[in-house]
């Protein structure tokens, strides 16, 4: 079995469960059919992309956790960040975008001083 099989069906069905949805419901709201969606989650699927798109929508899903898996090891907070962002509409991110400049430029700040001390 191919390794995106595998980490194609563990993100789905970690972030459909992770909203508390059935693959049934998700079937329902995605217009992808029941059985595909137990294909992927069962490491049978290689799913049109038709099919993909949906879900990942839907499941808001990270798309860097299906094509770029190594990318995820170990940052689980850079992650949460990509979604909340993703999620965003042009005005939200624009409007955010001063604050998170600020604070990382903050933080930078804080670390150098550790440095010089």
């Amino acid at each position: 079995m191919a390794d995106f099989v595998r980490v194609l069906g563990d993100v789905v069905k970690k972030a459909r469960e992770k909203m508390g949805i059935t693959q049934l419901n998700l079937s329902r709201t995605s217009g992808v059919d029941h059985r595909t969606i137990l294909n992927i989650e069962n490491y049978r699927g290689n799913p049109k992309f038709k099919n993909l798109y949906p879900l990942i929508r839907i499941l808001k899903i990270d798309p860097n956790l299906i094509f770029y898996p190594e990318l995820q090891q170990g940052s689980p907070a850079i992650h949460q960040l990509r979604v909340l962002i993703n999620d965003c509409s042009e005005e939200e991110a624009t409007a955010i975008y001063p604050v998170v400049q600020s604070a990382i430029n903050m933080l930078r700040d804080i670390d150098a001083q550790k440095v010089d001390e």
